[in-house]
């Protein structure tokens, strides 16, 4: 099965609540007017697409059926799916478009999948011929170590570590110092994701961020934001706090194939103009992928 077909069986929860949803509603009626109207706005609110992007939605809607160019129920879908494929789509350029090391800061909260997502991307690179370098910045976390450790060994990844307690950015300086020695090609820096020290966590984010630019200039040169989208909603709230934090420059989207809140991520493009980057629909090491608004839409609304 080809990424297209499990990432469109991985949306069968969220197309069960957004799409053939809306398909329902749209099948149900001969005509557009506003009670047709009314009961989409309510669907998409209800599928985690978030209130302000709703209301962007609906209001291109109406305004198009105001037109005269929509003008049927086919049409009322097509542009649904093509005004959310525009909201997510955003130019990303060229990953590797500095001198290596190129360096990706990890950040999320405890239990989104952070640490199985650097093992995964850590995958990725390889198989594109990449020298990958882990570095274990979670020092507090119990197990958190020996987790990325473990995926290390398993995906061929060097991995620098101290011991459990070590000031985390003395970890992230390590790494950056020892991949510019090793010649690595990316370094992908795992950090802590204790949330319920909010104020704390992101001060030590912001140092991470400045140690590592002192022993790579420019870096860190992505910094990926790992989200869970079985949260919903409470992804764009925490997208919010650690965007205070650094500078998130994309998006992981995390067990999309065990959730129908997958519409969070529209909200999240929508709201905070963070891109989605890349999306998790399985537990294998080939179930993480760059994300592709255009598929997304069509394995969503299943059309063309």
């Amino acid at each position: 099965m080809g990424f297209f077909d499990r990432l469109k069986a991985g949306l069968t929860k969220t197309r069960e609540k957004l799409a053939d949803k809306i398909d329902e509603i749209l099948h149900g009626s001969k005509k557009i007017d506003d009670e047709l109207l009314d009961e989409l706005e309510e669907t998409l609110i209800m599928s985690d697409v978030g209130t302000k992007t709703t209301e962007k939605l609906m209001d291109g809607l109406r305004k198009g059926v105001r037109k005269a160019e929509i003008n049927s129920t086919d049409d009322v879908k097509k542009f649904l799916s093509n005004q959310i494929r525009e909201i997510l789509i955003k130019e990303q350029g060229e990953i590797f478009n500095v001198s290596p090391p190129y360096v990706i800061l990890m950040i999320g909260v405890n239990g989104a999948g952070k640490t199985t997502t650097i093992g995964k991307l850590s995958a990725y690179y390889k198989s594109l011929g990449k020298k990958v370098m882990v570095a274990a910045a979670d020092t507090f976390r119990a197990g958190a170590i020996e987790q990325l450790e473990v995926w290390a060994q398993r995906t061929g990844a060097e991995i620098i570590k101290l011991p459990e307690g070590t000031n985390p950015s003395t970890v992230a300086l390590n790494a950056a110092r020892a991949a510019v020695a090793n010649k690595i090609d990316v370094l992908i820096v795992d950090t802590a994701g204790r949330l319920q020290n909010k104020f704390n966590l992101m001060e030590e984010l912001k140092k991470i961020n400045r140690i590592i630019g002192k022993g790579i200039p420019g870096a860190p040169h992505e910094v990926l934001l790992v989200l869970d989208a079985t949260t919903g909603q409470n992804a764009l709230r925490q997208a919010e706090i650690f965007s205070q934090a650094a500078e998130v420059t994309g998006i992981v989207l995390t067990k999309l194939d065990g959730t129908a809140k997958g519409g969070m991520i529209i909200g999240i493009k929508e709201e905070l103009n963070i891109p989605v980057k890349w999306v998790g629909v399985g537990e294998g090491l080939d179930d993480l992928r760059p994300f592709n608004a255009q598929e997304f839409a069509y394995a969503l609304f299943n059309v063309n």
